[in-house]
């Protein structure tokens, strides 16, 4: 398990908090401009991971880093590549159907999911204002499905789709905290997640396009194609190296947090440039959620003050 010290690292962790969630909210709005592009939402993201890890590499190469290489690592990062593949699949292909707002009000649940497990696991103690966190959380979750089912879209199944994607995160937040091997430095295990959750993604594209090569290549490479690709591969480059410093620094129910910054940006991104409008429903799910990330952040708070 990596060493954490939030308290310490209070101006770096908010730093790379506000940078991390930054990015991970524009890539809703890449997944709901992919169809306009010409894109498969699948195969975008799979080759921007792929690229993505082909820079990080290039960057560890250049950088001289120190890998460690053995059958357990590879597990590891394995794991942790299906972990982070599957639940951005999901949020991907549901984000045409559903929209960008929505899965980006979803990257916000996994904050009080990963809490909600550590107090199981007994990483973290009960303590009443964040579990009332945990449970406006979960209503925060319940009335974004329900909402979509009443609004008349009929896209229940998109909606849980969406829905599953945080819930995983969450199992992937705490499996890292877990498993985290000894002397492995995070872009080592950002590079092996995006290169493990590539392999898992071009099965997925295999699976749902039938075995169609097709599936995995844009209509054709117009400069939009090729624009998406480079800018969702920069930013997995980028926000993925930055995830796992973030992670290494202040654990996993700090490093959740990410997704309340993302919804902030991804809603207020596909207002600007989908002009999709909030339902009531939304707002009332986004009260819910933003109450438990603040209940949830109660301890988080108080101790970095007393530091």
């Amino acid at each position: 398990m990596p060493k954490t010290n939030p308290s310490a690292n209070a101006n770096s962790a908010l730093l790379l908090l506000l940078i991390v969630g930054t990015l991970l909210g524009t890539t809703a709005i890449f997944a709901k401009s992919a169809p306009m592009a010409g894109w498969p939402p699948l195969a975008l993201l799979q080759w921007s991971m792929v690229a993505g890890a082909g820079l990080q590499m290039a960057a560890a190469v250049a950088g001289r880093l120190r890998t460690v290489l053995s059958p357990r690592v590879f597990t590891i990062m394995a794991i942790t590549g299906i972990l982070y593949a599957v639940p951005n699949a999901l949020a991907f292909a549901a984000a045409r159907h559903v929209g960008a707002g929505f899965v980006a009000l979803c990257f916000a649940f996994p904050l009080v999911l990963t809490y909600g497990m550590a107090i199981v696991l007994r990483m973290e103690t009960v303590q009443a204002a964040r579990f009332a966190g945990v449970l406006s959380g979960v209503a925060g979750g319940v009335v974004l499905a329900v909402g979509r089912q009443v609004s008349g879209d009929a896209l229940g199944l998109w909606a849980l789709a969406a829905l599953a994607s945080p819930v995983i995160v969450a199992l992937g937040n705490i499996y890292r905290t877990l498993y985290w091997p000894t002397g492995v430095r995070p872009l080592q295990l950002s590079i092996g997640m995006l290169g493990f959750g590539a392999v898992t993604l071009v099965l997925i594209n295999l699976f749902v396009g039938g075995g169609a090569g097709t599936a995995m290549l844009p209509e054709a490479w117009t400069f939009d194609a090729t624009a998406l690709l480079v800018g969702q591969s920069l930013i997995s480059a980028i926000m993925f190296s930055l995830y796992f410093r973030l992670q290494a620094l202040a654990g996993p129910v700090y490093l959740s947090q990410i997704g309340s910054v993302s919804a902030v940006i991804g809603v207020g991104l596909a207002f600007l440039l989908f002009n999709e409008i909030p339902s009531a429903a939304d707002m009332v799910a986004a009260a819910l959620i933003a109450a438990g990330i603040l209940l949830v952040n109660q301890r988080t708070r108080t101790e970095a003050s007393a530091a």
